[in-house]
């Protein structure tokens, strides 16, 4: 069901301001006891890449190169039917491709300020992002019509995620706020005081019943959507080895650590891909793109093009062939086989954002 059915094109945005300024009496901000984080815990070094063990590898290829836009790319993201490919930046509009021939559809425009992030709703008919200018867009891509504006963030949104049922949105935003929206009234419903510095990455798990954030005080913190409150906090090790770490929240145990590419001054995300949750895919400041096999924490791939930083990933969930690659300097980058990745290049921060595996309990 469309959240956004029935609600008029032409409301404005200052009906939509009312609706979710800070002085909102509906919209309590959550100051539920924050559980402190447990100790790292280092699991086991990774299994050699000699193994003896034969698994399948992946074979990406460039297939296309995106050119248009001429400011630094903050994300890509395609939509879950994987028939469009949405990218923005500093240049305050998002811009929508087709994965499948590389042309240039439409720009999306609206924002007066750069752009950190985009979601797309499950139904792939709507596109929400997140600007400098304080607000979130949500879009009808086919139309280029902004159907909603929403205010609450006091400054710069940095990330957000739909729900699967698409009924809400979270963001995080740079005063460390963690926002949830209630989609089709175009209302913030919940205001969580999550962090103490920049948020950097917000997602539901499957069924919305819990929302991951992390952010640059170095904390990972799950939550429960219904009542805000906080349930785990998971603290990265400040003097740990370069690594990307896959936790199971439930024990607050880290499981693995995936190391080999270089992360040492921006913010690098990890995500599994769709194959059953084979790899886990992540960018690196050498310019390249790394993947690692899940279980064995091997290296089976390396993607080499880019002439900047690859900071971000974001794993798509149709089986249509290509995955792309922003630059922060100039054009995104289409490869193949068999299953979608986003990657991207961002001179932003320090700490990894968060992705959720499908099964309920894992967060990398």
């Amino acid at each position: 069901m469309d959240p956004l059915a029935g609600m008029d094109d032409s409301s404005t945005d200052d009906e939509t301001a009312s609706q979710t300024t800070e002085d909102d009496p509906q919209v309590p901000e959550q100051h539920a006891q924050i559980p402190p984080p447990p100790p790292v815990v280092q699991p086991p070094p990774p299994v050699p890449s000699s193994s003896n063990v034969q698994r399948e590898r992946p074979n990406y290829q460039q297939r296309h190169v995106l050119r248009g836009h001429t400011m630094s790319i903050s994300a890509v993201k395609f939509s879950p039917d994987g028939k469009l490919l949405a990218s923005c930046g500093a240049e305050n509009v998002v811009k929508i491709w087709s994965p499948e021939t590389g042309e240039f559809i439409r720009n999306l425009v609206g924002h007066t300020e750069g752009l950190s992030d985009v979601a797309w709703s499950s139904d792939s008919v709507h596109l929400a992002s997140a600007s400098d200018d304080t607000t979130i867009r949500i879009w009808n891509v086919e139309t280029g019509i902004t159907r909603k504006v929403l205010k609450g963030h006091s400054k710069w949104v940095f990330c957000l995620n739909y729900s699967t049922s698409g009924n809400l949105l979270v963001s995080g935003g740079c005063e460390g706020e963690v926002r949830i929206w209630n989609v089709a009234r175009g209302k913030c419903q919940k205001v969580l005081v999550a962090h103490l510095d920049y948020v950097t990455a917000v997602h539901f798990n499957r069924d919305a019943s819990l929302i991951v954030s992390c952010a640059l005080d170095g904390l990972i913190r799950i939550w429960n959507v219904n009542t805000g409150q906080c349930l785990k906090t998971l603290s990265e090790s400040h003097d740990a080895i370069c690594a990307i770490r896959l936790w199971d929240y439930q024990t607050s145990r880290c499981l693995k650590t995936y190391t080999g590419h270089t992360n040492a001054k921006y913010c690098i995300s990890a995500c599994f891909s769709v194959t059953g949750g084979k790899y886990i895919v992540a960018g690196s400041e050498d310019h390249k793109t790394y993947i690692w096999d899940l279980q064995t924490r091997e290296i089976v791939q390396v993607l080499e093009g880019h002439s900047d930083i690859v900071v971000a990933v974001a794993v798509q969930l149709s089986q249509i062939s290509p995955f792309a690659s922003g630059l922060t300097t100039g054009p995104d980058q289409l490869d193949a086989p068999k299953t979608l990745i986003a990657t991207l290049d961002i001179q932003h921060l320090n700490i990894p954002p968060i992705s959720v595996y499908p099964a309920k309990s894992l967060f990398g």
